[in-house]
């Protein structure tokens, strides 16, 4: 890998961490605007309550394991799990434009996969380049 390659990687890979860090200490604080994009989906504000520092803990785990060893499997999850947040805006009954304000959310992470190869084999999605 060039250096040029490595920077990015790391760029990408900090970008990553940041985004999920903060998510995971504002949901670990059980942040109040984030209630209804759960109770949106059926959960009662008591569960929501008690999902959003369960997440806070995960998206922190996330942060961590792709800032040190990036996983194909945790970027995938990085991915999805971005993607679907976003995209609970507008199912909330948000402007369309705040799924759109998130791309770089769940961006980021498949920026991240793709410069290490997307994996073809299942055994390749426990891998790191």
């Amino acid at each position: 890998m060039s250096k040029q390659q490595k920077t990015i990687e790391w760029i990408l890979r900090i970008g990553v961490f940041g985004s999920y860090l903060g998510h995971g200490i504002f949901a670990l604080g059980v942040k109040q605007g984030w209630i209804p994009l759960i109770t949106a989906f059926g959960f009662s504000e008591s569960a929501a309550v008690t999902m959003l520092p369960l997440i806070g803990i995960m998206d922190i785990i996330v942060a961590i394991i792709v800032l040190f060893c990036p996983i194909r499997f945790v970027l995938m999850w990085a991915i999805l799990w971005a993607f679907a947040t976003a995209l609970a805006r507008p199912i909330a009954g948000d402007p369309i434009w705040d799924f759109v304000e998130r791309t770089p959310n769940w961006i980021t992470p498949l920026a991240l996969l793709a410069s290490q190869g997307f994996p073809k084999k299942l055994k390749d999605m426990l891998t790191i380049r």
